[in-house]
């Protein structure tokens, strides 16, 4: 269908078409005769007036003569690596030719970025929008099912060995079941504070608290308290049969089994040695040594036959948010923007062999095998994305996109891996048996 489109005076403006440069934020043309917003309408002089102050505020507004803004478009695009400069001509004369029509050109590679118009369902270009209208991109997996119902960050998942139902806590202080089968929840339990970390093993529910950490067994519905660290619990693991709790005061609880009736846990240790509070731990080694990364930049590698700190690490420049054990490799994530990748030299002390550099600061660091056994590490970033790389090139495979934060990334059997984020939707993804197949034209 044509649509014709009045030209430009000034006393009256129609506009049918949103300025692709006021979209990027570089329309430098004051006034300019396409729409400064992304709904067609129609405008006199004095209303345009009012836009142009109000828009202000959400992008800068350039007013010069036809040519200073020549002069200025020129330095813009010499200095903008975004735009190759064999354009420049073109881009110019797209600029300045008052006659002729200009239409959004979706660029030839497809975007990287999720549309944020899209995701609150108010996006006006469909299929012609240059951000992506998808909650992923890559191929080779898909969303399974979406668990609405927390309010806040879901901080873990379990599932326990003898149960159809998966079992999640969150900082808005409840602890859900979900049937497997339906995807619905299935329990609701008020824990009285916020659950900043949960895990299991075997039948073994565990959920961190501040002050405490809280057991439940789900064969004998039996539930203990443990008590023993101090403040919020920001992180757990099991290793070498030890349970082990990081706490906000810097301190590692460790538990073992007892044959004591009143309780079937025993504090038998506490790892001193951090200074700011433990937010990431990981068994390794045939779960005979355990890493544990602090707000204090460091990572501590400890025996867990004696309990004691075998070495420190100190390679990142910020917090350190997350640790992964990867058959004889440690890879660690901090704040600092960067995942280090270290192995075991022959003096038995442990070294970073690669560094890999992202765009904002990792939260959450997960792994496992695609269908064709090829290792995948999960990178959640600040940026409301998941990163999926392939080792050991860091090639990246895809990515995944979240309204906020995702704080929370799991695996677990079947090709099933979990995402949370801080609106507290939990996203169930799958692995697909064979990729997807792009159509061709």
């Amino acid at each position: 269908m044509d649509m014709k489109v009045k030209r430009f005076n000034r006393t009256e403006r129609v506009i049918g078409t949103t300025c692709i440069y006021w979209l990027q934020g570089r329309c430098n043309r004051n006034p300019c005769r396409f729409l400064h917003s992304e709904t067609p309408s129609i405008r006199t002089t004095a209303s345009y007036r009012d836009d142009t102050a109000s828009y202000h505020n959400a992008r800068k507004r350039c007013s010069v003569s036809s040519e200073s803004a020549k002069r200025v478009l020129c330095r813009k695009t010499e200095n903008d690596t975004s735009v190759p400069k064999h354009t420049t001509k073109k881009v110019l004369s797209r600029n300045l030719e008052d006659d002729r029509e200009r239409t959004q050109v979706l660029p030839q590679n497809p975007s990287t970025s999720i549309c944020k118009y899209w995701m609150n369902d108010n996006c006006v270009h469909g299929d012609k929008c240059r951000n992506l209208h998808s909650w992923s991109y890559g191929d080779g997996f898909s969303i399974l099912a979406k668990l609405q119902g927390h309010k806040k960050l879901a901080t873990g998942i379990a599932l326990p060995n003898g149960s159809d139902k998966l079992y999640s806590g969150s900082a808005d202080g409840t602890l859900r079941s979900w049937d497997c089968h339906t995807g619905q929840c299935a329990n609701l339990m008020n824990l009285g504070a916020e659950a900043t970390s949960l895990i299991n093993e075997g039948p073994w529910i565990f959920v961190g608290l501040p002050n405490i950490v809280k057991a439940w067994n789900i064969q004998t519905a039996s539930q203990f308290t443990l008590d023993g660290p101090k403040g919020r619990v920001l992180a757990m693991t099991v290793g070498n049969d030890t349970l082990l709790a990081g706490a906000e005061d810097g301190v590692i609880s460790a538990w073992k089994g007892s044959s004591k009736p009143n309780s079937p846990f025993e504090l038998v240790a506490s790892l001193c040695g951090h200074t700011k509070s433990v937010v990431c731990l990981t068994a390794g080694a045939h779960n005979k040594m355990l890493y544990s990364g602090s707000k204090d930049q460091s990572i501590k590698v400890w025996d867990l036959d004696t309990f004691e700190c075998k070495m420190t690490l100190n390679a990142h420049a910020d917090e350190v948010t997350s640790l992964l054990c990867w058959d004889n490799f440690l890879l660690s994530g901090s704040s600092d923007r960067t995942i280090k990748v270290w192995y075991k030299t022959m003096e038995e002390t442990l070294e970073v062999a690669y560094s890999h550099d992202v765009e904002n600061g990792v939260v959450a660091l997960s792994g496992m095998t695609d269908p064709k056994d090829k290792p995948i590490v999960f990178c959640s970033t600040r940026d409301n994305s998941v990163r999926l790389y392939e080792l050991p090139s860091f090639v990246e495979r895809g990515r995944l996109f979240a309204k906020q934060e995702v704080g929370l990334i799991d695996v677990a059997p079947g090709g099933l891996f979990f995402t949370g984020d801080r609106t507290g939707m939990l996203t169930v993804w799958k692995w697909l048996e064979e990729p997807k197949v792009a159509a061709s034209s």
